[in-house]
């Protein structure tokens, strides 16, 4: 029996389960609950390990069994159940891709609206070459996980003659990136608001993105002279961006929400 929380980012959907139940099972434990039609259904595992200098650290693990460095939604997700649960408005999460310090703005359990650091964005411009499509000029973007990101014109997000899941499916596992990476496509709306669409390596299309969500913004910053706030629209709803200079720490703020506690027996 594995006791789990449910929560979701904008429609990014998470189970928390405590590090320890895990018992080495990670990857086989986040194919079988993730699964949509046959188990609880998620787009991801977040286990949290308490550390006994009382610090805490998150492993990802998406729903193909891969592991992640980090989830910008995944770790707000556990920042609003540790609220919730044991009354942190602020908290330290590590994970592989650096510490994540979440601040809970506003509670109207079980909604939660929360800002978090995340980390100075890295931003690449490069083309690259996709077999049959040809060169493809974009951003790679590192917010303590791989990003590629597409300016687009369309409203469809379509680009290269293929739709946006298409061709986001091929770059994300292309040999260009030996480790996977996301893939973003981005329309800039105004001078303080873009919206986008997500091919998260590992799950495949997904309504939001945290750290999609600061690719996309830190691009737009530093390729397209947008604003240093920014709006950034996806599927499932808004999040907010911050990033006052290159050299410093971008700050994300978007909503989470608990959907339930459960338990899975039969493991």
């Amino acid at each position: 029996m594995v006791p789990f929380v449910k929560a979701h980012a904008c429609g990014n959907d998470f189970l928390v389960i405590e590090e320890h139940l895990a018992q080495r099972r990670h990857a086989d434990l986040a194919r079988k609950l993730c699964a949509r039609n046959t188990s609880v259904g998620a787009d991801g595992i977040e286990f949290l390990e308490r550390k006994s200098n009382g610090e805490l650290f998150l492993r990802l693990f998406n729903a193909d069994g891969s592991e992640a460095e980090l989830s910008g939604n995944g770790t707000r997700c556990v920042a609003a159940w540790l609220a919730k649960n044991e009354g942190r408005n602020e908290v330290a999460l590590g994970t592989h891709g650096g510490v994540r310090t979440c601040r809970v703005v506003e509670a109207k359990d079980p909604l939660y609206l929360i800002e978090s650091g995340m980390g100075i964005p890295r931003v690449m411009q490069r083309t690259i070459e996709v077999p049959g499509v040809g060169n493809v000029a974009g951003a790679m973007v590192n917010v303590g996980n791989p990003h590629f990101v597409i300016f687009v014109d369309s409203e469809d997000f379509s680009t290269h003659g293929l739709a946006w899941q298409q061709l986001g499916a091929r770059i994300s596992t292309s040999p260009l990136f030996p480790h996977g990476t996301n893939v973003e496509f981005v329309r800039v709306l105004a001078k303080d608001e873009i919206a986008f669409r997500i091919y998260e390596r590992g799950c495949g299309p997904t309504t939001s993105s945290g750290t999609g969500t600061c690719a996309s913004s830190a691009a737009s910053m530093a390729l397209r002279g947008v604003e240093r706030e920014l709006t950034a629209v996806a599927e499932g709803g808004s999040q907010r961006t911050v990033w006052p200079t290159a050299e410093a720490e971008m700050r994300l703020t978007g909503p989470a929400e608990i959907i339930c506690i459960g338990e899975v027996v039969g493991l």
